[in-house]
């Protein structure tokens, strides 16, 4: 069929507003709750119980209507993962851990070696081995009869075992991109850094140095969390800048066991470690801290959140019960945790030429208290009306993780003006324009809260028509003397350059075999419009054949070169327009191909 491919393309441009202006948005945030890389709300899956809290849920249960959900959290005694030396059991923690990992959530472990539920955290085998331990009572210390047992810490057995327990478990889990982090957790009672809930004996900074260095040992890629209980050890300040010189991150246990100025105490040790690693806070037994009275509104955990500026507060509790009770405050809080990237401005203008830069201008802010600690790339991306991806430029001189933190509100903006080139094989057309934040590679990876998502990250902002040199409209074919002429009108958009040919190749499964001759001489430089057609005689031996028709404008001085043609509003990749297919009979008549 003989087509008019210039004409459509015409329209579209035409229709487009002129050449200089710009296209300006101010997003307002969604108020979407979500997680990201490096941050979200931490599910207790294990806990002190291996019963708490992720019994009551189904196995087909991932808790989606928690918003911003983004970590589960494996807290679980070394026995329960290896009962016999060398005999691993790493279901117990791979099976939970696999249908969240799904969803595309991570997960993180803390293995205890003592608990004040259960006698043998430490695996029974290690104390047979001569491992030497306290029996101990909760709240009464080291007891002979005591009814659990606490490792000594310092014990060269003791360490001997962890030692390969740790090997163990870093060869399956360390650099794994779905771990979020692992607690420093082989220290007191629960992993908490401490022992006044188990034999209450004392330990110096230096036996937590120790257990630090046996999880740097192998644990080489993931990060590894410190508790800020720690300190409670020999005046352990030692501890905790140990942690924080070997590139530890902290958590605190836990936020709001008591209340008032007594709900948390070390929001000071966070100001170390927060501008590089993010924090992870847990908070009291929700229950627990309610029931009490020290919970009262909860606002303590979202000063404590901005405090610590922390990117990890936890579900200390079902999930659910939570959610429903504290709503208001969890979407506060989900507002508030780790990073919330805004597009304040930005903007681009209406049309450009394919030979232009994509002038781009982008202000961003960070909403959240912490860094976007994986940073990110603002990255522009053009998809045509069929969705299909047509353009990404990532600007790699801004670094999402460099965007500085405020208090709510408060926190200043960048603002970025970036020139990208358009790739030699663009098509002009109409675009939808889009923003994302992802790598270097322009691959989206950080959620926005922006509306008109496409389901990848990526958020339309508008649109951006990207024109050629000239708009070319076929008429019909038309016998002149044994000849036959094919009417062409140019719509030349600008001057272009002296020399500038028309030319049209007629050929035949890619191969060209002869050519149509411009009807005369015709000027192209300047803005207008030009009717100027070709003259095709078909040769003898094209009889009996069809052949595809295209053509276009060039320079012939720059032959050999990319800019050697010019460019079309719409044509193919090789800045060729297609007229449609030539049938030549056996008489040498040439019509259209039906």
């Amino acid at each position: 069929m003989w087509i008019a491919p210039g004409l459509a393309a015409t329209l579209a441009v035409s229709q487009a507003t002129a050449q200089g202006e710009r296209v300006t948005v101010r997003p307002e945030d969604t108020g979407e709750l979500f997680a990201n890389p490096g941050m979200g709300w931490v599910l207790h899956f294990y806990d002190n119980v291996p019963t708490n809290y992720g019994s009551r849920l189904e196995y087909t249960d991932t808790v989606d209507d928690f918003p911003a959900l983004g970590v589960i959290y494996l807290r679980i005694p070394w026995s329960y993962v290896e009962p016999e030396e060398g005999v691993f059991t790493w279901s117990v923690v791979d099976t939970p851990a696999r249908k969240w990992i799904a969803k595309g959530l991570q997960v993180a472990f803390r293995f205890s070696c003592s608990e004040s539920w259960t006698r043998w955290a430490t695996p029974e085998w290690v104390q047979q081995a001569g491992a030497r331990g306290h029996n101990f009572t909760p709240g009464q210390g080291a007891q002979e009869d005591g009814i659990f047992w606490e490792p000594d810490y310092d014990d060269p057995v003791f360490l001997e075992k962890l030692d390969h327990f740790l090997a163990a478990a870093a060869a399956r889990y360390d650099g794994d991109p779905s771990v979020a982090w692992i607690d420093v957790g082989s220290f007191g009672v629960w992993g908490e850094g401490h022992t006044y809930h188990s034999s209450a004996l004392g330990y110096s900074a230096e036996t937590i140095r120790r257990h630090i260095d046996l999880h740097l040992k192998h644990f080489r890629h993931t990060l590894l969390a410190a508790n800020d209980d720690f300190v409670l050890q020999d005046r352990g300040d030692g501890a905790i800048e140990y942690a924080l010189e070997q590139g530890l991150t902290l958590r605190d246990d836990s936020i709001l066991v008591q209340a008032g100025e007594n709900a948390y105490f070390h929001g000071g040790m966070a100001q170390g470690f927060w501008p590089n690693h993010p924090v992870v806070l847990e908070s009291e037994h929700y229950g627990g801290s309610r029931d009490r009275g020290n919970w009262q509104d909860g606002s303590l955990y979202l000063k404590a959140l901005e405090e610590y500026h922390a990117s990890y507060p936890s579900i200390h509790w079902w999930p659910r019960e939570f959610l429903a009770e504290q709503r208001p405050l969890i979407e506060q809080m989900s507002r508030r945790m780790g990073y919330r990237l805004q597009l304040v401005e930005a903007s681009w203008p209406a049309r450009i030429r394919l030979d232009e830069k994509l002038e781009f201008a982008g202000e961003w802010r960070n909403a959240g208290v912490a860094p976007c600690y994986p940073g990110g790339y603002p990255t522009v991306i053009l998809k045509d009306v069929q969705g299909g991806i047509a353009g990404v430029f990532a600007d790699e001189g801004l670094d999402m993780r460099t965007l500085p933190v405020g208090p709510p509100g408060q926190a200043e903006t960048r603002r970025r003006e970036v020139s990208f080139g358009l790739p030699f094989n663009q098509r002009p057309g109409e675009y939808d324009l889009y923003i994302a934040v992802g790598t270097r590679l322009g691959t989206p990876r950080i959620r926005l809260p922006l509306g008109e998502g496409d389901g990848q990250l990526a958020y339309r902002l508008g649109r951006i028509a990207i024109a050629g040199h000239y708009a070319a409209t076929v008429g019909e074919l038309q016998p002149r003397e044994g000849k036959w002429v094919l009417p062409v009108t140019w719509a030349i958009h600008e001057p272009l350059p002296a020399g500038v040919t028309p030319f049209c190749h007629c050929e035949r499964e890619g191969k060209i075999e002869f050519f149509g001759q411009p009807e005369a001489a015709g000027r192209f430089d300047q803005a207008g419009t030009v009717t100027l057609g070709f003259i095709i005689e078909p040769p003898a031996e094209a009889r009996g054949k069809s052949y595809d028709v295209r053509f276009g404008l060039w320079v012939p001085e720059r032959i050999g070169r990319p800019d050697e043609r010019m460019i079309p509003d719409s044509g193919a990749a090789d800045r060729r327009v297609t007229a449609g297919t030539l049938r030549v009979d056996e008489a040498g008549a040439a019509t259209p191909a039906q």
